[in-house]
């Protein structure tokens, strides 16, 4: 006589699989919404810390910096930096630099980060 084994069948493998597979399709693109929109809200902190730096520099030296890396070390006399607590500029979430320019387009400087596709568009983080 054969001794009756106890275990899962397949079809009941299968079926924790597609429940599994099912709660994952659901779950995932609600997370991977929420670590991209984390990005842009870093993003946008860092824009505004740049330019709470950059108008601290320009109220002690009276012109604009030349770019970013002078709020961290300059030789102008007047300089009482460095303007960042860590005494580097950040490069934004996506990895690149951010973007400055001064006299700017929209105000008296510009600064950007170009955002998650890397272009100046609608999705771009920026100071104005």
């Amino acid at each position: 006589m054969r001794k009756k084994r106890r275990g899962f069948t397949l079809m009941e493998i299968l079926l924790v699989v597609i429940i599994i597979g099912l709660l994952a399709s659901l779950v995932l693109p609600n997370l991977m919404g929420r670590f991209e929109r984390s990005k842009e809200e870093i993003a946008k902190a860092q824009v505004e810390l740049l330019s709470s730096a950059v108008q601290a520099f320009m109220l002690d030296v009276g012109r604009c910096p030349n770019g970013l890396q002078e709020l961290i070390q300059s030789q102008d006399p007047k300089w009482r930096g460095p303007y960042l607590s860590k005494r580097e500029i950040p490069k934004d979430p996506w990895g690149r630099d951010y973007q400055f320019k001064c006299p700017g387009e929209h105000g008296p400087f510009d600064l950007y980060s170009l955002g998650p596709n890397g272009q100046l568009d609608e999705k771009a983080i920026k100071n104005w």
